[in-house]
């Protein structure tokens, strides 16, 4: 009796270990969610200019929301603003500096996900973006002064006596384009850096230099998503296909003397071709395999073979790898019609994207696996 609880807790724990075992050879899919999200920036402008560096330094911020549609397009609208500046260096440094506030619209982009594929996990995220909005600028009474004094001077150009000088409040439409840095502290909140050019028209700084007026915005500030960023899913481990061995039995026509039927073993063919990360185009490595299939198919009539595309799970998107699995089949399937003139009809295709992984090893996913029977 004692020896029976032993061997019935054995084959319990056997069970348990083996329970774990198959739990942990599935995976967990992540899948983007449309979302909103506020961000506060603060930092500093250089408003490009002819005098020395830091007198064209001035302080900046930016208040945004926005919406990623998916996990590499969005749009942002925010308000940048405070203040530029202006100088000219003359028989002295004259220096200025005036207020202004730019609504803009930007299209942005998820450079990190769109080149390694989404992972709500990533610690950093590069980003890029381009728009453009209205510049409100006002308060540029100190310009005026200076005018006022480089007027009273003898030095050459000095007729000009800063033509483009405006008071009052002026809008003129600007264009920006930048990258961004976010390092993620949770899945709704992430830090980041950001820097911009901007340009206007030559009227922005109150001098006349024939070219267009510009200045840079460095920012930090924080990202809060409002809502759920993912969804997870668990994909079960695939059954491992079995290699299938056909007994087909031939009758042998009686004979007055009797003979052993023949036996004729025909043994099922599995190739796996692998493509690279992005790729649905065979190798010439991999086109050896699709040659031994053609092989087969010839010196079997009968035979046909079914051709499953895949993408791996660790890179792109649903959309992206449905499409990868399902060209990566297809070309399989022309490879063995143009090529090596087989039959369509003897020829089926199936896609499973990256839903399903047939090897534990993510870069192996990239693969049609080919049965011919």
């Amino acid at each position: 009796m004692k020896l029976n609880k032993i061997l019935l807790s054995a084959m319990m724990l056997l069970g348990a270990v083996t329970s774990s075992a198959q739990e942990s050879d599935a995976k967990v899919a992540y899948d983007f969610n449309p979302h909103w999200y506020i961000q506060g920036q603060i930092g500093g402008q250089y408003t490009l200019g002819e005098v020395k560096f830091s007198d064209l330094l001035s302080p900046n911020a930016q208040l945004s929301v926005g919406y990623n549609f998916n996990p590499t397009f969005g749009l942002r609208f925010g308000a940048n603003g405070w203040q530029s500046r202006g100088g000219w260096e003359l028989n002295k440094t004259y220096k200025w500096k005036y207020n202004y506030v730019a609504p803009a619209l930007d299209l942005m982009f998820n450079l990190s996900n769109a080149f390694a594929g989404y992972n709500p996990h990533r610690v950093f995220n590069i980003l890029a973006f381009v728009g453009g909005g209205a510049n409100v600028a006002w308060g540029n009474d100190e310009a005026a002064t200076a005018s006022a004094a480089i007027g009273q001077t003898e030095f050459p150009y000095s007729h000009q006596n800063l033509a483009y000088l405006w008071d009052g409040t002026k809008v003129r439409a600007f264009g920006r384009a930048g990258l961004g840095l976010d390092f993620q502290v949770s899945p709704r909140i992430a830090l980041g850096l950001e820097f911009s050019a901007n340009v206007l028209n030559d009227r922005y700084n109150s001098k006349r230099a024939h070219n267009a007026d510009w200045y840079f915005n460095g920012l930090a500030g924080i990202k809060i998503a409002l809502g759920k960023t993912y969804s997870e899913r668990t994909i079960e481990a695939p059954q491992p296909v079995e290699r299938i061995v056909e007994r087909v039995v031939e009758k042998a026509v009686p004979t007055p003397a009797p003979t052993p039927a023949p036996v004729v073993e025909r043994e099922t063919i599995r190739r796996d071709v692998f493509f690279t990360i992005n790729s649905f185009k065979i190798s010439p490595a991999e086109e050896v395999k699709v040659k031994e299939l053609a092989d087969y198919l010839n010196s079997h009539s009968d035979a046909t073979v079914s051709v499953t595309g895949y993408a791996d799970a660790g890179t792109g998107n649903n959309t992206i790898n449905d499409r990868l699995a399902a060209q990566r089949a297809q070309s399989v399937l022309d490879m063995l019609r143009s090529k090596y003139n087989i039959k369509e009809s003897r020829i089926s295709t199936d896609s499973k994207g990256a839903y399903i992984q047939p090897f534990k090893e993510n870069d192996k996913n990239r693969v049609s696996i080919c049965i011919a029977e």
